[in-house]
């Protein structure tokens, strides 16, 4: 693919993307943390689709199937939810995993793996989150151990993860999305890079996980499976798309961002999605 088509393609699919979307409306199933609700349903409404925070695993088994796509964050993680997670994860719709600050505990990156091992169809993370996954020691790790993190943040640069992204990609199936000034998409093989968004959408909790649930939405209208690298790389420009619009339109810190953001998603045009859509391959 040659450089001018590179960013010709990616420009209109990205507006395939979100009109079928906008048009099929899929219905896709969160698992998500307490705190992600709220933006994580608005961003998808804002973006056509229709959301369901559904967490009990005496509905799962009946709901899940009836979904178009799963969205599995394991933020506020707990021992009560992880059944669900995995029930939800295994019901046979495509789905992404969010494993926040999954180096936190030994808990923590034991549930992550377990739910790794299910196959999803996309991981989406900051560069600590995906370094620990793809680490895989760190689930051993004691709570002596010097491995940096922040919580949900992460303390290294989206960069910083490329290499272990591919090859988590390689070793799971999955494709591996590592969130930050600029986001890497990788299949193990081929990487792109989106670099629309604005620094001060880290200051609004929760929207990475709004941005997995996207990336969900966007995997639910791709005809094949093969498609998921460009389901995750789209749905990452269109919602950083929407935080740069967002700042254009007069916020003025992250609250009013936030509000805006959501504005922006729902008001995208195809001249604004295809002229403004940041995403190339990385060498």
């Amino acid at each position: 693919m040659d450089e001018e088509r590179t960013a010709a393609w990616w420009g209109r699919r990205a507006w395939e993307l979100l009109s079928a979307v906008r048009a099929r409306a899929p219905l896709v199933h969160c698992v998500t943390n307490l705190v992600s609700m709220d933006i994580a349903a608005n961003a998808l409404l804002a973006a056509g689709a229709s959301p369901a925070m559904v967490h009990s695993l005496r509905e799962v088994p009946e709901f899940t199937p009836r979904c178009d796509a799963v969205c599995v964050n394991v933020g506020t993680l707990s021992e009560g939810w992880l059944p669900s997670m995995r029930a939800a994860a295994s019901a046979g719709r495509p789905w992404v995993l969010d494993p926040v600050a999954a180096a936190a505990s030994e808990f923590r990156m034991e549930a992550c793996l377990s739910l790794l091992a299910l196959r999803p169809a996309v991981v989406r993370g900051n560069a600590s989150e995906i370094l620990a996954l793809a680490s895989r020691s760190l689930a051993a790790s004691s709570s002596s151990s010097t491995t940096t993190f922040k919580g949900a943040d992460s303390t290294h640069d989206s960069g910083d993860a490329l290499q272990d992204a591919k090859a988590l990609a390689r070793s799971t199936g999955a494709v591996i999305a590592v969130s930050g000034a600029v986001d890497y998409v990788t299949d193990g093989e081929r990487v792109v890079g989106v670099s629309n968004g604005v620094a001060m959408m880290q200051k609004i909790t929760a929207t990475g996980c709004a941005a997995t649930a996207l990336i969900a939405a966007f995997l639910a209208v791709v005809e094949e499976p093969s498609d998921a690298m460009a389901a995750a790389a789209c749905a990452l420009a269109v919602f950083g798309l929407a935080g740069e619009i967002g700042m254009e339109s007069g916020a003025k810190g992250p609250a009013s961002l936030r509000m805006h953001l959501i504005d922006a998603l729902y008001c995208l045009d195809v001249q604004t999605v295809t002229s403004r859509v940041k995403i190339s391959l990385h060498s």
